[in-house]
């Protein structure tokens, strides 16, 4: 196995894993922009083009896309975050060149016909009420919305009713051709390959594509909100409680995930053990973190009865307020949290297209692709100490956000507002 990485004259970053021992490979174009790039007026624009991209060029339909992929047993995707935008299709390794091609013609030249625009819409459309529908997906929106009020970081990443049924193609191919720049782009490909073929093949469409993307705006630095609730009639109440955390940059990151899969990473974590299998409050309860470019996120959520609500809350702060007051975590936890992310990050690389994921965004995202080794080592290397100031940083700070999604009157919460 080895890890090639070229920088082409447009600016357009090339990363490879090479692995002889697959039969597949696997190609992913790598977008540095999501939804916190978009202005108002064009909010949901990185995912609509997630949508569009695969909708067909000057030369292939959307058929034609799709029957070149799947005709030799193949599988393409996308997904769309606040950050970035990613392209992926994965092949038998004697069909590179034809996830190249495809890939290299969507990214850079895509139709994005009006009619196409329209019919994605409807599609768009759709998802958005699919999602407004499935409150456990929806309370996160809410608690991202709230936690970092007023800036497209908080903003929802499909758009809003109002902002996609109101943009035209033209704001779309102008988002496009903004952002769609190679010094924003790395092409990440892994499996039965060698690096300079991958680098000939992406070389070959990067005739007159140049230039870099305009600058991400700042955090607007509003302070969170500490209550965000959507009333609804549901057979649960949908919970997040979580504060502002850690950069992606941040030195203390790697403690960020020990303590959160000490907090709620598995079943063996605290709020697992406390609120499920002691209690029996919730059938599911977890903690994660979210980490930006220069902003991060830890959270917990429970699903629970309307009237167990109040009691699981409980139960969660007090694991929050126990954590704190114990300056960290024991030795125990703090062992065995290392070990399931040390052995969770090995088994999770079984496959071409882990490997291309994690190269790629390792890459776009950090500006390195450090090996499983250096993951490990670094992982290791948390000590009591360095949980301990991160929960300092991180949970005994006074500012938490909760948000919620059930049969609620906001006057049922008046004592914690107030």
């Amino acid at each position: 196995m080895s890890i090639g990485l070229s920088r082409l004259a447009p600016g357009l970053r090339v990363v490879t894993e090479e692995l002889p021992a697959l039969r597949s490979v696997a190609v992913g174009f790598w977008v540095g922009t999501g939804s916190r790039d978009e202005p108002d007026e064009v909010a949901g624009a990185s995912h609509f083009l997630e949508h569009l991209l695969f909708k067909g060029t000057a030369s292939r339909s959307a058929h034609d896309i799709a029957e070149a992929i799947e005709s030799v047993g193949g599988d393409m995707n996308a997904f769309t975050t606040q950050e970035l935008t990613a392209f992926y299709v994965r092949v038998p390794d004697e069909r590179l060149d034809l996830a190249l091609d495809i890939l290299s013609e969507i990214v850079w030249g895509p139709a994005l016909r009006a009619e196409d625009v329209d019919a994605e819409r409807q599609v768009i459309l759709e998802e958005i009420r699919m999602r407004d529908d499935t409150p456990d997906d929806l309370v996160h929106e809410l608690f991202g919305a709230a936690l970092f009020p007023g800036d497209p970081l908080g903003r929802e990443v499909l758009g809003t009713k109002e902002s996609i049924e109101s943009m035209t193609p033209e704001a779309i191919a102008g988002y496009h051709r903004r952002h769609y720049r190679p010094g924003n782009v790395v092409v990440a490909a892994a499996g039965n390959l060698t690096h300079d073929h991958v680098v000939e093949r992406v070389s070959a469409h990067l005739d007159g594509v140049g230039g870099e993307r305009p600058a991400r705006p700042d955090l607007a630095h509003l302070p969170p909100e500490s209550l965000a609730l959507l009333e609804r009639p549901t057979e649960q109440a949908h919970v997040v409680l979580g504060m502002r955390a850690l950069s992606r940059h941040d030195p203390d990151r790697y403690a960020l995930m020990v303590l959160n899969q000490v907090l709620g990473g598995g079943m063996s974590s605290r709020l697992f053990q406390e609120v499920r299998e002691r209690r029996g409050l919730a059938y599911s309860v977890y903690s994660y973190r979210h980490s930006f470019q220069d902003a991060g996120a830890l959270a917990v959520y429970v699903g629970t009865a309307p009237e167990r609500m109040d009691e699981s809350l409980a139960v969660v702060e007090a694991e929050l307020a126990r954590i704190v007051a114990e300056g960290g975590v024991d030795t125990r936890e703090l062992e065995a949290s290392k070990g399931h992310l040390k052995g969770s990050m090995a088994l999770s690389l079984e496959s071409s297209i882990s490997r291309m994921h994690r190269i790629g965004s390792s890459e776009l995202t950090l500006g390195e692709v450090p090996t499983l080794d250096d993951l490990v080592a670094r992982i290791e290397a948390v000590e009591a100490s360095d949980i301990a100031r991160v929960v300092e940083r991180v949970l005994a700070g006074p500012d938490r956000t909760l948000a919620v999604v059930g049969p609620f009157e906001e006057s049922h919460f008046t004592q914690r507002v107030a």
